[in-house]
């Protein structure tokens, strides 16, 4: 059993993905920001779409879904929390379950926080997963519905999975989330290594994802708030991480 990821730009600066299950032929795409970026990707694949995973409910993740439903009658799988919220939904989860695509399985987690009911999808025998605008190379999604104590804790929840995950995100912010994460975190090496290959990929037109979460672990602020020297860095030694982390996402807000 194995799956193949596509990735492919969409819109202004949003990823799109493919997976495609060998054993079965089925292939999903995760999320559906631009109908003609994912009919073009499955047409140079030459697969054929039969199902959209849905990870939250902000319309550059969702604006094709009715379009791509009508042509190829996939199956549109979204957060429980946010059905009121997406039209087209054929099945509905949360964390804790389990979605297949032939005869690979991904695991779902809950990450609240960008949106209430954001979801994201861990394929544990492939190492991949597909975060969204939950996690991001060296950032976190802006909390626009959430609060700091269960964000950080659908964080904390992706921070215990194998380092040698590889994570695919919704978006390319990483030199950005560079920038920001080198001026409160100046002497982390890993960040400092892990922003010069950043530099080195944008300079030469390439995207900054797939990431490697172990490397995030280490360089990624926000995959740090319970690390004393950032705790330090805002003045708040010794107080809930959760506290930490919403001072670093308001950081990251205003910077």
């Amino acid at each position: 059993m194995s799956l193949i990821v596509d990735v492919f730009p969409a819109r202004s600066d949003n990823f799109g993905y493919l997976v495609h299950d060998t054993a079965s032929g089925r292939t999903a795409a995760i999320d559906a920001p631009e109908a003609a970026a994912i009919r073009t990707a499955l047409l140079h694949r030459g697969w054929t779409l039969t199902d959209i995973f849905i990870t939250h409910h902000h319309i550059d993740h969702v604006e094709a879904i009715p379009e791509l439903k009508a042509e190829f009658g996939a199956r549109v799988v979204g957060p429980r929390a946010e059905a009121d919220k997406i039209a087209g939904l054929d099945a509905l989860v949360a964390g804790g379950d389990t979605v297949s695509l032939g005869e690979t399985v991904f695991h779902v987690y809950d990450t609240p926080g960008h949106t209430l009911g954001h979801i994201v999808f861990h394929d544990r025998e492939g190492k991949h997963l597909f975060s969204a605008d939950a996690l991001f190379s060296l950032g976190v999604g802006r909390m626009f519905e959430g609060t700091p104590g269960p964000m950080w804790a659908g964080i904390k929840a992706l921070r215990e999975l194998p380092d040698d995950t590889l994570v695919y995100c919704g978006h390319e912010y990483t030199q950005s989330n560079a920038k920001f994460a080198l001026s409160i975190d100046a002497d982390n090496a890993a960040l400092q290594k892990r922003a010069a290959e950043v530099e080195a990929l944008r300079k030469a037109g390439r995207p900054t994802i797939p990431f490697v979460l172990g490397e995030d672990k280490a360089a990624n602020p926000f995959l740090r708030a319970d690390d004393p020297v950032l705790a330090r860095h805002y003045g708040l030694e010794g107080a809930d991480p959760a506290e930490v982390f919403a001072a670093i996402r308001k950081g990251k807000d205003n910077f």
